[in-house]
């Protein structure tokens, strides 16, 4: 039976459909607003004049998968925007003229992955483009005419440069280079010679990256943990090698940094522990800082300037609220609210998401975060079902913020907890580097010693937790339900890696700078001991031990975690008749970035996880509309899905 609470239940759309608006944007001049907004159902690109968004028209015209990312090309008469055919990450760059609404394939090469390297102000109507054309392991970069799409060669990469950087006339000056014992060796570039100047350890590897020059080329940025713990944002003087600590932050690493628009000198940088804290650089840019928190809640994140400085795009977030983004006139000092990007939740009320610390078995602290139902107190008055979160990467973080599947769980009565385990990045070297070759070993024992802290406190009932999560968070389910089948009662895998071997073995080939840091920190497939720590630690080898409930999402066209990661455990659960369900996208990859395919699965996994946990759940209505996914097995284990999938269009 279902539990009424105190708010109704949050429709599946409003959290997981379209945004009405979102990623808003300034033009470098000033004159043009942009954003993404739906058209016919999906997300393309709307700009309007700065002063009159009612004026506002679309400019694309994508009918698939909808637009994720855009920003303006500094010339201020195009906008530039990435997108792939199917989740495969074949990514090319269109330019779109904002006036004539014309769009232009920038990269118009079949099978390759292109990225956006670098945009300079002083050649504003050019694009450095990073191609992988001439050699699919490696990015060879091309300064590309905007308006045109000609192509002139920047650098041919055939050194295997992990990173390059640019200055601002588009000219290599730094390079970095994978190690074969792990870490990288930095090089100066001068003409066409590569002067080593510097190695990067592997300790450092993940928590040191150089982050650019000044326009005028006389100092680059390095955010840096060599010699420390936490990184800090360092300046190095080009011309003598001087280096000084600009930033740091005694809890965490410097993660974001605010560039003047002009100088591209940096004036703030930010660090996050439980939430973020910004390290202004200068007394203007701290008044600035200093006003918008004043004005605006939660979180502050300034998501555009103009090229004058005069004008910033600004979003406010917090847990109860998706954001807001904002107009910020300096010289006048006020805020205009541009929009909202999900209003039709303000109708509801939302759950505050709560900071932890949590200890690990050895000491190390976890920063965590829980969500309750909204009418229950940070401790609830009787153990509640509980969904463990997880994040994917590994090497990424879990973050304070509006999240919406913290929204939608609490909101079906479910505590949801979310763990930075060892490997999650942004707590140090030595936090990061705790995880080195501990899959499914130390990195689970956080997972675990976090579902023990939810219980011992009152949080959690033990019969009765769910662990959830995609990427490396579906690894974890997998890792979970194999691994110490008796600690969850049922998971949710959204393309997770089964089996470590096959997974490093399939990895995309442009993963070639990155290959040996993985074999560091995951297991090296080279060598017997690599081979042997990796099938131990592959749930695929334990999936006889899956004795609890498994639901799997895969995207048939992953390059990351291929489809055959899902097909070989679903393979040998089913060979022992184990209970599991598998449903599969074929036109999604890495994730699910279709919105109706997202509500697809979202509606199954609820229902999924209401059979095992108890919590509420919106009954199938038009969840299958326009989605394209076929449940290849165990549909009856889903209460209701049989009959769902016969009546679908």
């Amino acid at each position: 039976m279902q539990k009424a609470g105190a708010t109704g239940l949050i429709p599946r759309k409003t959290l997981f459909g379209n945004p009405t608006r979102a990623q808003a944007k300034i033009s470098p001049d000033g004159q043009w607003l942009s954003w993404l907004a739906p058209k016919e159902g999906v997300l393309n690109i709307w700009v309007a004049p700065a002063g009159d968004m009612a004026a506002a028209r679309v400019i694309t015209n994508d009918t698939k998968r909808g637009i994720r990312f855009h920003g303006w090309a500094l010339d201020s008469s195009h906008v530039l925007y990435m997108q792939d055919e199917g989740g495969t990450e074949e990514w090319h760059i269109y330019a779109v003229d904002v006036v004539q609404g014309t769009a232009r394939d920038l990269t118009p090469l079949a099978g390759v992955t292109a990225f956006i390297h670098d945009l300079v102000l002083d050649h504003p109507g050019a694009a450095a483009i990073a191609i992988n054309d001439r050699d699919k392991a490696w990015h060879d970069l091309y300064r590309v005419d905007i308006r045109t799409g000609e192509r002139v060669l920047i650098l041919e990469n055939r050194q295997e440069l992990a990173s390059i950087v640019l200055d601002g006339q588009l000219r290599p000056r730094l390079a970095t280079r994978a190690r074969p014992e792990g870490g990288s060796r930095v090089f100066r570039i001068e003409g066409t010679a590569l002067e080593p100047i510097r190695v990067v350890e592997h300790e450092d590897d993940l928590t040191t990256r150089f982050r650019g020059f000044t326009r005028d080329g006389t100092t680059l940025y390095l955010i840096s943990s060599i010699g420390r713990d936490k990184a800090a944002l360092m300046a190095i003087d080009w011309q003598t090698g001087a280096e000084r600590v600009l930033a740091e932050h005694p809890k965490a690493d410097i993660s974001h940094l605010l560039l003047n628009p002009r100088t591209e000198v940096v004036e703030a940088a930010a660090a996050e522990h439980l939430k973020v804290d910004w390290i202004p650089l200068n007394e203007h840019v701290a008044g600035d800082l200093k006003r918008l928190h004043g004005l605006l809640p939660g979180n502050i994140d300034i998501a555009d300037r103009t090229e004058d400085d005069s004008r910033w795009i600004v979003l406010s977030s917090a847990a109860e609220s998706p954001g807001t983004y904002h107009l910020y006139e300096r010289d006048r000092s006020t805020v205009t609210d541009l929009f909202t990007v999900r209003p039709e939740l303000k109708s509801y009320r939302l759950a505050p998401m709560h900071s932890e610390i949590i200890s690990a078995r050895d000491g190390l602290q976890l920063a965590s975060y829980l969500t309750l139902p909204e009418d229950e107190d940070r401790r609830p008055k009787a153990p509640l079902p509980m969904v463990l979160l997880v994040h994917g990467g590994p090497w990424a973080r879990d973050g304070y913020g509006y999240h919406a599947q913290h929204q939608w769980l609490a909101n079906r009565g479910y505590a949801v907890l979310s763990v930075n385990f060892r490997g999650s990045v942004g707590f140090g070297k030595t936090f990061v580097n705790a995880g080195d070759l501990q899959w499914g070993r130390k990195m689970h024992d956080d997972l675990l010693d976090a579902v023990e802290w939810a219980v011992d406190r009152g949080i959690a009932d033990r019969r009765r937790v769910a662990i959830v999560g995609g990427s490396y968070g579906g690894y974890a389910t997998l890792a979970g339900l194999a691994f110490t089948p008796e600690v969850f009662c049922c998971g949710v895998d959204i393309v997770g890696p089964s089996n470590l071997e096959t997974l490093l073995a399939t990895v995309p080939p442009y993963w070639a700078a990155f290959f040996e840091n993985l074999a560091r920190r995951v297991g090296d497939p080279r060598t017997e001991d690599g081979r042997a720590l990796l099938r131990e630690r592959s749930p695929l080898n334990s999936a006889d031990r899956i004795t609890k409930p498994l639901l799997i999402g895969q995207g048939a066209n992953d390059p990351r975690v291929k489809q055959a990661e899902s097909d070989q455990i679903i393979a040998a659960m089913r060979a022992k008749n184990l209970p599991v369900t598998y449903v599969l996208y074929p036109q999604e990859g890495h994730g699910f970035a279709v919105p109706e395919n997202s509500l697809s699965f979202n509606a199954i996994a609820e229902t999924f996880l209401a059979a095992h946990l108890g919590g509420r759940w919106e009954p199938f209505g038009e969840d299958f509309r326009g989605a394209e996914f076929e449940v290849r097995i165990g549909a009856a284990h889903v209460p209701g899905l049989e009959k769902a999938l016969a009546g679908r269009d």
